[in-house]
């Protein structure tokens, strides 16, 4: 007799938790439990936990002439980039940085027309759009189906949230992976001062942090550490407070508008 699909899901999770509890307390190396632990935890976390926000996504104009999107292109360290026109929710394509070349030398060595003659919005991919609450073990899969690993993020109402990669569904079991495009260098969103404090970027996820430093701060309430404190505060506190809560002190270093962007924190 065959088992319900609903049964063989409830098997299979009650099963992962019992791996995942045995992976915790077992002996095993901290590089090797959290790789584990984070294939065992995509089927919990979702897109928005991870995206890159919107505010951070470089984007192009579809309006600007040829040579400003083409100096645009060459000066970025992304390969892809959203195209845009009039409101950056109008999102019209992805172009990638090789097709763009290639046109471009088309236009200007093969058949003579001439860079003014480039059409951006000819040259990008169609958009793909998911919702940010798709869990990242299906966004993997879809991103395999579909051989591709660049994905705009959008809520219930189709407003752009952000974007997401295949590589930072990878980074969330393997780690960070770095080369040299990557505009955050290793290590920049936390560092260790000399009285023992730890500076981190507010836009840092809790998750990272704890795998990091092996602590076990929560993530329930909030993804980033910047908005654990202000969930903690219940307001946005201003640069120089500090609280304290579950067991570490939190102060804030900088802030940029209505955002926390560096926060010190030190165990208690």
């Amino acid at each position: 007799m065959k088992m319900p699909s609903l049964v063989r899901r409830l098997f299979r999770r009650e099963d992962a938790t019992t791996l995942r509890q045995d992976i915790l307390v077992g002996p095993m190396e901290k590089e090797h439990r959290d790789r584990l632990i984070g294939a065992l935890d995509l089927d919990q976390r979702t897109v928005d936990e991870i995206m890159r926000h919107r505010r951070e996504i470089e984007m192009i104009d579809a309006d600007k002439s040829p040579d400003a999107i083409l100096t645009q292109i060459l000066a970025s360290p992304y390969t892809r980039l959203p195209v845009f026109r009039e409101s950056d929710e109008n999102i019209l394509g992805v172009v990638h940085a090789k097709d763009l070349l290639r046109e471009v030398d088309r236009l200007v060595r093969g058949e003579g027309e001439g860079l003014e003659a480039l059409d951006i919005v000819k040259v990008a991919m169609k958009p793909y759009f998911v919702p940010e609450t798709t869990a990242l073990d299906e966004q993997m899969r879809q991103f395999l189906r579909r051989r591709t690993h660049f994905a705009l993020v959008v809520d219930e109402y189709g407003a752009l949230q952000g974007l997401i990669t295949l590589e930072d569904i990878l980074e969330e079991i393997v780690g960070e992976i770095t080369d040299e495009f990557d505009v955050t260098p290793r290590g920049s969103k936390l560092s260790q001062t000399e009285t023992g404090d730890y500076l981190v970027d507010g836009a840092m996820t809790i998750r990272d942090l704890n795998r990091a430093l092996d602590w076990t701060l929560p993530d329930d309430e909030a993804n980033t550490v910047a908005g654990l404190v202000i969930h903690e505060a219940q307001s946005i506190p201003n640069e120089g407070q500090a609280f304290r809560f579950h067991g570490y002190r939190f102060e804030v270093v900088q802030r940029r508008e209505n955002r926390l962007s560096r926060l010190k924190i030190r165990p208690l």
